[in-house]
Formats: structure tokens, C-alpha cells, sequence
């Protein structure tokens, strides 16, 4: 039986928000991007700048900072690499994630000392693939998300003890394998190899026969049409002793583009799994509150992949089920009150939840809130308005409240 090793919990970051929300919540680790070369473009990647504060922010707190640089570059995007990569390597960053050969060599040549980490986009299903990149300068293999867990225990018999073993554990899955699509392409000119996702595999469909083009077929499960491309989400938060068992290191949470609420209740309870885990490796139970917390997110049905099986699809819509909103998020506790800002409009009169980071969620009904003068008021309706609200508890600052809707 291999050892057991306190695995990694590793956060998404789309932002310096989400940055921050997932080191107070309990990541050991954040991955992220810059403006350029990751896997999800998006206006809110981290520019030079902000990246330089998100590394010294998160090093402060004991967190390691991982930038992804797993698309494929075309030929002029190549060119602007190795400029980048000193750039990274001067402000301190902990790893880079990469897929492709080119940039691997690209990131040895110019900052040989970089920790590589080699992206999920690469397909490893086998051991012998993870001891090729362990040849090239890898330390870490994020493993194809369609390797069964059987599978993983072999592949970590098979590998040096120090190259890590990364799986993602939660969040969104892609119907296509290891993330290499091009319906995006050819729908809509997005390449989702280059972080330009339009997620059609998330659209309805339906069958139409060429000689009677306004005769629908019925393939579908509603009549909205199927969704016969629309994977689950993952979650593995009940079996954390067993991807430990089997010998994972990093226990990734999929998610830059989700919101900092999710990144804090779904960072917070794998970290309180994982604690508990490691408290009692033979008799690992997981508290009942933790399998209630990652329903409090938007998410699709869930499933466990293929870690176990062959995972079913989700045939019901395109969309999410959210049936919790974040309304306030905790400044500062003083005198019987909490100062905190809102985020979305609630009432005194309303039951919500306080969430602190590594703890279970505590219900209260809100009998009095002051405005940032210290009058009272009978409502939040003002975004980011600052407010008190009286509460018998104290509570950390980025303390989540949150109220069903």
C-alpha cells in the first residue's frame, strides 16, 4: 500500500477576487492565467500587474501559484514566449502548465529552474507517457480526466515517487477528450484549444431529416430538444480517501470561470474533507454538512466521471441549478455586529447561513441591520452598500453570507 501523503488542495483563480477567496477558504495552491497562452480568455485574467500582487499575495498567506500555459500557440504567439516567461519566473511564480512539447522546451531553455506541470489538455492516460515528461523535466502529470481510479493506483506504482499525480475532483466536465474540441471551431470560429470556448456541446439539439427540413424528429428527452453533448459536473468530495489511497497528489477543483462564492464553499469543503481524511485515514466518514455545501452552488446534476464508471449525461437543460445566493461578505465583527458589503439585496426578517472558512455553516434569522451611518434599516438593496448586521457570533473577515433563495 503506498503512503499516505496529505494531498494538495489546488483552487481555480479567475480573477484576484477568486485569488483571494480560495486562500482564505483553504487552498494550498491557485491556478491561474495571465492575459495570454491559457485555456480560458477571459477579460479577467491577470495582467502583469495583478499578477505580481495575486503571486506576493498568495505566497504571504503560504500558497503556491501556478500559471497556465496550456493552449497550443499558433507561430506568432510562440514568438512572444520567452519574454513572458522571464517576466513569470522574476515575480516568484511556483509552476507552469503546459501541454505543449514547444512550450516545454521553450520554459527549460529560458527558466530551467521552473517547476513544469503538465496540463490535463495532454491526454495522459498511461504510465509510460508520464515517465516521458518525467524524462523531459516534468513534476507533475494532471491525468486525462477518462483514467479510472484502478487505473491511477497502477500508473502511480509505475511513476518515480516524485513526480506528482494532479486529477481534477470537481466542477465542469468536457464532452470531448481531455478538453481537445473543435465544435467551438466550427460553429462559431472560438477555439476552444486557444481558451475561445462557446460551449456548444452545451446547447439543445434536434434531429431533422435533409428532405423535410421543417419536420423535427423526436430523439429528444423534452421538448426543449437533448442535450445529448451535455456532460454532468464531477464531484468526488465522497471519495477523497480513495483518490489519496490510489495515490493522487493534487486534488483539483475545475472552476476560473465561476464566481468567488463558488470558489470558497467548494475550496472550503474539499479542505475540510481532506483535513478530516487525514485525521483518520482507516475510518474516513464525511460529515454530512460537506455533501449539503457543494449543492449550495450553482452546478449541474453531478456524477463521478469516469473514476468509476461510465458517467451518464445531463439531459435535462443547458443550464445550472443555483438554489443559494451570496447576499453579504463579512468585513470585520465588533460589538454584537458584523460590518460587512453586500452582494445581493436581503431583508431583516431573512434566515441565512454564515459560512467561515474551515467550519459549518451557521444559521441565524437577521433581526437588525444598521446602514454605514448607524441608522437603522429594514433592508440591503444597494450593491456593495456597507452595513451592520447584529449577530450573537463573531465571524472572520471574507466570512460568506448567504440566504436560499
Amino acid at each position: 500500500m503506498n503512503i499516505i501523503k496529505k494531498p494538495e488542495v489546488l483552487a481555480p483563480a479567475g480573477d484576484y477576487e477568486r485569488l483571494v477567496a480560495a486562500v482564505q477558504f483553504g487552498a494550498d495552491a491557485v491556478y491561474l492565467a495571465g492575459k495570454e497562452f491559457g485555456m480560458r480568455a477571459s477579460q479577467t485574467n491577470f495582467d502583469n500587474e495583478t499578477l505580481t500582487k495575486a503571486v506576493d499575495y498568495a505566497h504571504a498567506n503560504g500558497v503556491r501559484v501556478y500559471l497556465t500555459i496550456n493552449t497550443l500557440p499558433r507561430n506568432d504567439e510562440i514568438d512572444k514566449l520567452p519574454e513572458y516567461l522571464k517576466f513569470i519566473d522574476s515575480i516568484g511564480i511556483d509552476a507552469v502548465i503546459a501541454s505543449d512539447i514547444g512550450v516545454l522546451s521553450l520554459v527549460k531553455q529560458h527558466i530551467p529552474n521552473m517547476e513544469i506541470h503538465i496540463s490535463t489538455q495532454a491526454g495522459i492516460v498511461n504510465y509510460q507517457t508520464c515517465l516521458a515528461f518525467y524524462e523531459m523535466g516534468a513534476r507533475r502529470v494532471v491525468l486525462a480526466r477518462e483514467v479510472p481510479l484502478a487505473e491511477i493506483a497502477e500508473i502511480r506504482e509505475k511513476i518515480p515517487d516524485d513526480l506528482d499525480i494532479e486529477v481534477f475532483v470537481h466542477g465542469a466536465m468536457c464532452m470531448s477528450f481531455s478538453g481537445r474540441c473543435l465544435i467551438s471551431n466550427y460553429l462559431t470560429g472560438r477555439d476552444a484549444n486557444r481558451g475561445e470556448c462557446a460551449q456548444p456541446c452545451r446547447w439543445g439539439y434536434h434531429l431533422v431529416e435533409e428532405k423535410r427540413p421543417n419536420d423535427f424528429y423526436p430523439i429528444f428527452e423534452d421538448e426543449k430538444g437533448t442535450y445529448i453533448l451535455n456532460a454532468k459536473d464531477l464531484c468526488m468530495i465522497e471519495y477523497v480517501d480513495q483518490l489519496v489511497k490510489a495515490g493522487v497528489t493534487s486534488l483539483k477543483i475545475e472552476g476560473r470561470a465561476k464566481s468567488s462564492y463558488y470558489v470558497s464553499v467548494i475550496t472550503n469543503a474539499y479542505r475540510v474533507a481532506v483535513d478530516d481524511f487525514m485525521e483518520n485515514p482507516d475510518e474516513f466518514k464525511l460529515q454530512d454538512w460537506l455533501l449539503e455545501e457543494v449543492q449550495k452552488v450553482s452546478h449541474r446534476q453531478y456524477c463521478t466521471g469516469f473514476y468509476f464508471d461510465t458517467p451518464t449525461q445531463y439531459y435535462e437543460n443547458g443550464g445550472y441549478m443555483r438554489d443559494f445566493d451570496i447576499v453579504a461578505v463579512v468585513d470585520s465583527a465588533k460589538d454584537g455586529y458584523l460590518n460587512c458589503t453586500q452582494k445581493n439585496k436581503f431583508l431583516v426578517g431573512n434566515e441565512v447561513e454564515i459560512l467561515e472558512p474551515k467550519t459549518k455553516p451557521y444559521k441565524f434569522r437577521i433581526t437588525e441591520m444598521l446602514d454605514a451611518k448607524g441608522n437603522s434599516i429594514d433592508s440591503a438593496p444597494h450593491a456593495l452598500m456597507e452595513l451592520s448586521i447584529k449577530c450573537d457570533r463573531e465571524f472572520k473577515p471574507y466570512s460568506i453570507i448567504r440566504k436560499q433563495k
